[in-house]
């Protein structure tokens, strides 16, 4: 049963975005088969691997809405193992439309149950809010990761966030966790990137993934390519980074361990 794991937080300029479509670039590369559901309106996530929003015809928001099959609109992208659920600007009324629904929080999760034993990651990317579409990916998701700048104001909001996860966790999903907090736009020459990450270390301590992701040209230049960073340049550093944290998430949940099939030497191949 793949898992599935939504990139949230309200602040806008994080990194959402950029680590959806380059954490599920590196596991698709370390040969998981990835989905990235693009939660967000302005359909970033889309664009980023390759796809004009505006030729989109069957988004995300036609699944919550309109009850459409999410396996029926889902997209390969260029890069390997990687598949799309794509976003649309539609997305702006789903909360509007959703708001009489029953099981309004609910829908996310319900669409992509249908579609989760297809890959072994689904990452959501979701929207700079904590309106409806993104309580519908915390109450699908089996984990979050939170974006935190190494920049001025990094903590603000971030209790407002933890205060909404635990209330989706009592409310909504009691098996949604916290899969860590990463640091993003890191700047080692600068003493304010250095005074956040020990800020952050020190307050939420094992929380925080050990890999940060460097500010690099690179990841600024990929999307307007429509590619994923490791597609654009696989030796910056920007790609070695997503590719550590994809390696640091493969450990952390046990899958890096050789299956028994695999410890097996068949002679009669030799």
């Amino acid at each position: 049963m793949g898992k599935i794991i939504a990139i949230a937080n309200q602040k806008g300029g994080v990194g959402k975005t950029t680590t959806s479509i380059n954490l599920a670039a590196a596991l698709g590369v370390l040969e998981r088969k990835v989905l990235i559901v693009d939660a967000d309106p302005q359909a970033n996530a889309t664009s980023g691997v390759g796809f004009d929003p505006k030729n989109v015809k069957t988004s995300i928001y036609e699944c919550l809405v309109n009850d459409v099959e999410a396996k029926d609109i889902i997209l390969a992208t260029k890069s390997p193992n990687l598949y799309l659920l794509p976003g649309h600007i539609d997305l702006v009324g789903a909360e509007i439309e959703m708001i009489n629904l029953p099981n309004r929080e609910k829908m996310m999760r319900l669409a992509l149950s249908k579609i989760k034993d297809d890959y072994d990651f689904i990452i959501i990317d979701c929207s700079p809010s904590l309106g409806l579409i993104t309580l519908n990916a915390l109450s699908a998701a089996d984990s979050v990761i939170i974006p935190v700048q190494c920049e001025y104001f990094a903590l603000e909001g971030l209790g407002k966030l933890l205060n909404t996860i635990k209330i989706v966790q009592s409310r909504l999903n009691t098996d949604l966790e916290i899969e860590g907090l990463l640091l993003t736009m890191y700047d080692i020459r600068l003493r304010l990137s250095n005074q956040v990450v020990e800020e952050v270390k020190t307050h939420f301590q094992q929380m925080v993934f050990d890999t940060i992701i460097q500010r690099n040209t690179k990841l600024g230049e990929a999307p307007s390519y429509g590619e994923t960073i490791i597609m654009h340049d696989a030796t910056c550093k920007g790609a070695v980074n997503y590719l550590n944290l994809a390696r640091e998430i493969l450990q952390n949940n046990n899958l890096t361990k050789i299956s028994e099939s695999e410890k097996v030497i068949n002679l009669e191949d030799e």
